[in-house]
C-alpha cells in the first residue's frame, strides 16, 4: 500500500518532500499535506490537511486534538488506492502550495 501510494504521489510534481518520521512518513510540498501511516497489521491511515473541507466518501473528519490532519482515509487493501483516495490526496497536494 505505501509503494503504491508513494509512487502516485511523486507524480504529482517535483516539489514533494518525503520524510520520514518514527511512526509515519510526513509528504509536504510548501507545508505538510499528508502523512502515510501503518495504524494495524491490517490497515494503513492516510492523514489529510484540508481543512475546512467536509467528511464524505472515504474521507473521514478526525478529532480537533490532531493539529496537522483534518481528515484520515483507512484502507485495508492496495485496491482500495483508487481514484477517490488519489484524488483527495492530489486535492491536499494542490491547497499546499
Amino acid at each position: 500500500m505505501y509503494d503504491r501510494l508513494l509512487s502516485e504521489i511523486l507524480q504529482y510534481g517535483a516539489d514533494i518532500e518525503i520524510a520520514p518520521k518514527n511512526a509515519y512518513v510526513s509528504v509536504r510540498r510548501k507545508k505538510q499535506f499528508a502523512i502515510l501511516q501503518p495504524a494495524t497489521k491490517n490497515r494503513f491511515e492516510i492523514g489529510i490537511n484540508l481543512k475546512g473541507q467536509e467528511a464524505k466518501g472515504k474521507l473521514e473528519g478526525v478529532s480537533a486534538s490532531n493539529a496537522m490532519c483534518s481528515h484520515i482515509i483507512k484502507i485495508a487493501d492496495v485496491k482500495e488506492v483508487d481514484e477517490e483516495v488519489l484524488g483527495w490526496i492530489r486535492t491536499a497536494y494542490e491547497h499546499a502550495g
